[in-house]
């Protein structure tokens, strides 16, 4: 089981892993907590809309979810969508405040945590995010996680660990070895997978492109372990994630 913050977070950081385990024969399922469908968006919110060229008559929470769908079948995942509000919705009324901490009268984690208890209980293996690039939301879905999961692999949240490669983990991630994985039998399929997400392709990619950025992190990723190939990196330990692990190594401690 994967937890997603939002409709891609998972497939763009461990698209690679998650199809390396639908391979091997794991039941994998995507569950992402932040899907709801508005009906009077805040106007941060339906500007965050309207800058992806989406009309305001457009459902965008609807238009994602049927990308996260296409997104899973090409995995061969199974997606799960909580319906909670991201956070534009809850009061959040720029872009700089969704990195600047969670708000006091945000309520999310509440709401979160016995949504997604039942889902987390029945899961063998659990990979979630580490809150690189501190957003609201994923630092909320960590703390989630954290404090209801006994053991869980960490995964470096993609693209911001391109746009901020000193990053370090939220406080609640625990230090754990960095466990590389070789995705390099998956990444198209990966690609593929991420690609399917066209109404964030543009914002989230830039001129790179989702393919060339998704292959120079994932050759960045195992250059910074030390190992050839295409990897992607999680926190954990290496002798329960099944398959591909190439390489592991102490990490720091989260911030």
């Amino acid at each position: 089981m994967a937890v997603s913050p939002h409709l891609d977070d998972a497939v763009f950081s461990v698209g690679g892993t998650l199809a390396a385990l639908v391979a091997a024969g794991w039941v994998v399922r995507i569950v992402t907590c932040f899907t709801a469908t508005v009906p009077d968006p805040s106007p941060f919110a339906l500007a965050c809309q309207l800058d992806k060229g989406l009309s305001a008559d457009i459902d965008y929470m609807a238009l994602r979810r049927a990308e996260d769908r296409t997104a899973c079948a090409v995995l061969g995942a199974r997606p799960v969508h909580l319906p909670l509000a991201e956070a534009p919705h809850r009061g959040y009324a720029e872009a700089a405040a969704l990195f600047a901490g969670v708000r006091p009268d945000d309520r999310a984690a509440d709401v979160l945590a016995p949504a997604l208890r039942p889902h987390l209980a029945g899961a063998d293996l659990i990979l979630a995010p580490q809150a690189l690039g501190d957003h609201v939301d994923h630092r909320i879905v960590a703390e989630v996680v954290s404090r209801a999961a006994v053991e869980v692999f960490w995964w470096r949240d993609v693209p911001y660990i391109s746009r901020r490669p000193d990053a370090v983990p939220w406080r609640c991630v625990p230090v754990r070895a960095e466990v590389g994985v070789d995705i390099g039998d998956h990444l198209l399929t990966k690609v593929s997978a991420a690609a399917s997400y066209r109404s964030q392709l543009g914002f989230q990619f830039g001129d790179a492109g989702v393919a060339g950025l998704l292959r120079s992190i994932a050759d960045t990723e195992g250059a910074r372990l030390g190992v050839p190939g295409a990897i992607e990196v999680l926190r954990g330990v290496a002798a329960r994630l099944p398959g591909t692990v190439r390489h592991g190594r102490s990490s720091t401690t989260g911030g």
